[in-house]
C-alpha cells in the first residue's frame, strides 16, 4: 500500500479528465455559469486535501492498518474469504455514505456545511468536488470510526476510496447517456440522470437519490424518484435562496455555513 496515494491521485485525474472530456463532446444540459465555476470548484478540492492531509494524515488506510495490526473489527469474526470480505467491506461503506448523506440533509447544523455542494448552481464533474473542508473533515472521521469498528481491510478502503471519488465525478458530470443504457446501469448504479434529481431546486426532489454508487439504498429505502418533475433540460439546479448569490466564488463557499441567512431544507416523506 506504499504507492496508494500515487493509485487515488491517478485514478482521480484519469477520471476527472474522462468526464471533462465527454461533457464537451456530449453535452446533457447547457449550463448557466459553466466554466466560471471551475476555478473555486477546483480551489476548494485542493483546500480539502490540505486540511485533511494536515489533520488526519493517514486517514482511513491508516486506521485500516491500525485495526489490522490490533486484530479489531466485526468483520473479523466471520472469518471470511478475501475476496468476500472485499466485497462486502465496500458494499457496507457503500451504505455508510447514504445513510451519512441522509444525516447530512437532515441535522440543520450538518445542512449547514452540505448545502455548499447544493449551492452550485450547475452540475457537472466539477460539483462532485465541491464540499466544505468541515464536511470533509467529519466525514472522514466518520469513515475512520467505520473503518476500525468493522475491521475493513486497506485494500477494501483503497478500492472503495477510488470508487468514491470516481462515482462522484462521473454521476454529477453534465453527460449524456442513450435512454436505454442509463436505464440499465441505473438497475445497479447512480447515473448522471440518477443524481441530477437530487440537485433539483425542488425541495422534495432534493430529498432522493442519495446515492453516490449502488442504487440499491435508495430504492430499499424508498428515496428513489426516477426522473426529475420538470424533465432534465428544465429541472432548475441549486437552491432557492441562493439563485442570484455569487455560488461560483471560494470565498463564498467558506464562510456560507456561518452565515446568517440558510436555506431551509425540510425532510420530504413523498414525491
Amino acid at each position: 500500500m506504499e504507492h496508494e496515494s500515487w493509485l487515488r491521485l491517478s485514478a482521480f485525474l484519469g477520471v476527472f479528465f474522462l468526464m471533462a472530456t465527454w461533457e464537451m463532446l456530449a453535452p446533457k444540459r447547457t449550463l448557466i455559469l459553466g466554466k466560471k465555476r471551475w476555478l473555486a470548484n477546483i480551489g476548494i478540492v485542493v483546500l480539502d486535501s490540505l486540511v485533511a492531509r494536515i489533520l488526519l494524515s493517514g486517514g482511513a488506510v491508516t486506521a485500516a492498518l491500525w485495526a489490522e495490526s490490533n486484530q479489531i473489527g466485526i468483520l473479523r469474526l466471520f472469518f471470511l474469504p478475501d475476496g468476500l470480505m472485499l466485497f462486502v467491506a465496500v458494499v457496507v461503506m457503500d451504505f455508510i455514505i447514504y445513510a451519512q448523506h441522509v444525516l447530512f440533509h437532515r441535522v440543520p447544523m450538518l445542512w449547514r456545511l452540505h448545502q455548499v455542494h447544493h449551492a452550485d448552481r450547475d452540475i457537472d464533474v466539477t460539483t462532485g468536488l465541491r464540499f466544505h473542508p468541515i464536511e470533509i473533515i467529519l466525514s472522514m472521521l466518520i469513515k475512520i470510526t467505520v473503518v476500525i469498528a468493522l475491521g475493513v481491510p486497506v485494500l477494501a478502503v483503497v478500492v472503495f476510496e477510488v470508487i468514491l471519488n470516481g462515482m462522484a465525478m462521473f454521476n454529477h458530470a453534465n453527460v449524456r447517456l442513450p435512454k436505454v443504457v442509463d436505464g440499465l446501469i441505473r438497475l445497479i448504479l447512480v447515473t448522471p440522470d440518477v443524481h441530477r434529481v437530487h440537485h433539483s431546486m425542488i425541495n422534495t426532489e432534493t430529498n432522493r437519490n442519495y446515492g453516490f454508487n449502488l442504487s440499491i439504498w435508495d430504492r430499499l429505502f424508498g428515496t428513489y424518484q426516477a426522473q426529475p418533475r420538470l424533465g432534465h433540460e428544465h429541472v432548475v439546479i441549486g437552491l432557492p435562496d441562493f439563485q442570484r448569490a455569487p455560488t461560483h466564488q471560494l470565498f463564498w463557499m467558506l464562510r456560507l455555513p456561518f452565515q446568517s441567512k440558510h436555506q431551509k431544507n425540510k425532510p420530504a416523506n413523498k414525491v
